[in-house]
């Protein structure tokens, strides 16, 4: 899994023969300087597009066949023995439903040479079909996180906090599953670091806890139309990129760059809580997931935000942080090889359940 953070690759090694999922493994990479700037470039149009996604697409397979391989020799299995690599991409568009009335997704991959490489079965491009059946393509991991956080009578969300965020309630009151985009998680926070310190994220929120919440500009980015349109709902870049940013700025006066990162944070714990309260305001907890889990100061800006509920890792409830979303995608891959539908209308806004991803046997 590469998210929409670009922050590098997380693998797993999954064994789906018991009731819940069993994690054997876990390793991880950081994206090539060179790539990072190549997948985030791609995100707006630019020269020669084609051309330069084709090999970047190459360049990720070969990163992910890397860690697949580390991954199978640090767990001491033979390629032999697995079934299937899950392989997500890379998203570098996301506009389903859109020009028209279909959109379109675009995760970038060459799960054939990823294939060849790894000498293993591999699916990948899971939400097209989905988007294919009128639907938004995202968040595709609330049926996981049901399979592997759901309890019997107790209600919970969780949230992932990846570039982007999206939260998933489990309430087994309910008939129907739950989930939602809630808006930018990192990448704002990473991009605004990067420009400004060097570094490519704030490392537990310390820059951020230094600042100072200018509520002038809070209120113009949560003016976005994003935060007020109902479920289903699925966002990316292409909304919450740095000319977005750049454009709610120049609306601000006399701010600093710790009082903007401070208040990047504040949109992300806001755009978070404010999801949860909406679909279940006396959720008592909420397990956090992906990089923004390791995130102090923004997992304390939720917690206030959210007072009557527990704002805790996902590794309290036996899944670390960032193995979430590559074990989800694992599952995905499960499912597609076993012919289950994975996609849920309630979520994406789908015409129905659909299998989700392409087989590229080995």
């Amino acid at each position: 899994m590469s998210g929409t953070s670009l922050d590098g690759v997380d693998a797993v090694l999954a064994d789906f023969d018991g009731l819940r999922p069993t994690i054997l493994g876990h390793c991880s990479a950081p994206l090539p300087a060179s790539l990072r700037c190549e997948l985030l470039a791609l995100n707006t149009p630019s020269d020669n597009e084609l051309h330069r996604a084709a090999l970047a697409a190459n360049g990720l397979a070969r990163l992910y066949a890397d860690q697949v391989a580390q991954l199978l020799r640090e767990c001491g299995i033979a390629a032999s023995t697995v079934r299937a690599v899950g392989a997500h991409g890379q998203t570098v568009r996301h506009r389903p439903q859109e020009f028209d009335e279909t959109g379109y997704t675009l995760q970038l991959n060459n799960p054939a040479l990823l294939a060849e490489l790894c000498g293993i079965t591999v699916v990948a491009d899971f939400r097209s079909r989905d988007v294919a059946a009128g639907g938004q393509g995202a968040p595709l991991v609330p049926p996981f996180h049901q399979a592997f956080f759901g309890q019997p009578g107790h209600t919970l969300a969780v949230l992932n906090i990846g570039g982007i965020s999206n939260i998933t309630l489990l309430d087994p009151g309910k008939p129907d599953l739950c989930g939602f985009d809630c808006g930018p998680g990192n990448a704002l926070m990473d991009a605004w670091c990067e420009t400004h310190t060097g570094r490519p994220y704030d490392d537990a929120g310390c820059w951020a806890a230094s600042g100072r919440v200018n509520t002038d500009l809070l209120t113009g980015l949560l003016a976005e139309p994003f935060f007020a349109k109902p479920a289903p709902k699925s966002t990316g870049r292409d909304v919450f990129n740095t000319h977005w940013l750049t454009e709610k700025l120049g609306m601000v006066q006399d701010i600093t760059p710790c009082d903007v990162q401070a208040t990047l944070a504040e949109l992300t714990a806001l755009g978070c809580a404010r999801s949860l309260l909406e679909i279940a305001p006396h959720c008592s907890e909420l397990l956090v997931c992906g990089g923004g889990a390791l995130n102090t100061h923004l997992m304390n800006r939720m917690q206030a935000a959210l007072p009557l509920c527990r704002v805790v890792s996902t590794a309290e409830f036996g899944l670390p942080p960032l193995q979430v979303e590559a074990s989800a995608f694992a599952w995905l891959a499960q499912q597609a090889l076993d012919g289950i539908p994975a996609s849920v209308k309630s979520v994406t806004g789908a015409r129905g359940a659909r299998i989700l991803g392409a087989i590229y046997p080995a």
